[in-house]
């Protein structure tokens, strides 16, 4: 699975670990991930996340 990173604040989502803090659990693709999840370091949303 792919990671994304915030161009934003530089956070990376890997799929591997998923965001258990706020809901995502580990194993979840970023495209499946709930349209109105947002970067858990600046809050913007996922459009601002691009492949790494």
């Amino acid at each position: 699975m792919e990671k994304y990173v915030c161009n934003v604040c530089g956070y990376v989502y890997d799929p591997a670990v998923g965001d258990p803090d706020n809901g995502i659990a580990p194993g979840t693709k970023f495209e499946d991930m709930p349209a109105d999840w947002v970067c858990p370091l600046c809050s913007v949303d996922k459009s601002h996340f691009e492949k790494q």
